[in-house]
């Protein structure tokens, strides 16, 4: 059904920045805002955009459930790491890909997709809970 799909933010006619089905952001890529900034400022930039899409749509980086990150030289990876380590909680830890490309584009050092988990009672989608029939009965007991 197209109404348990929610499209936000449509992008040059060509994507939709945050999508969500059934509880899960599906986000579109995210790079820099700065492409001046070395690969531990790109990273940070990225990580505060997230945080602030996370937050729009109800959601957070504790919610966090994969990272798809793309960088143009895997010598950039520790640097990366770093940022990475200190912005996610050690318990929040999402999975997470680091893959080296070709080319993102002029100056672009980190793409980075998402999914992450809308929190219960924020999802846009989100039903209420069906009340347990009293009458049902239990094994065992």
């Amino acid at each position: 059904m197209a109404n348990d799909i929610r499209r936000k933010d449509s992008y040059k006619e060509i994507l939709h920045e945050v999508v969500e089905h059934n509880g899960v952001l599906y986000l579109a890529g995210l790079v820099s805002e700065n492409l001046l900034l070395d690969i531990t400022g790109q990273t940070a930039d990225v990580l505060r955009q997230l945080d602030a899409v996370l937050q729009a749509n109800g959601s957070g980086r504790d919610r966090v459930l994969t990272g798809l990150l793309f960088i143009p030289d895997m010598s950039l990876k520790p640097a990366l790491n770093e940022v990475w380590k200190k912005w996610f909680a050690q318990a929040h830890l999402p999975t997470r890909a680091c893959i080296g490309v070709k080319d993102l584009g002029p100056n672009v050092l980190l793409e980075a997709v998402f999914t992450a988990a809308v929190a219960p009672a924020k999802s846009k989608l989100a039903k209420p809970a069906a009340k347990a029939n009293k009458k049902t009965k239990r094994r065992g007991r």
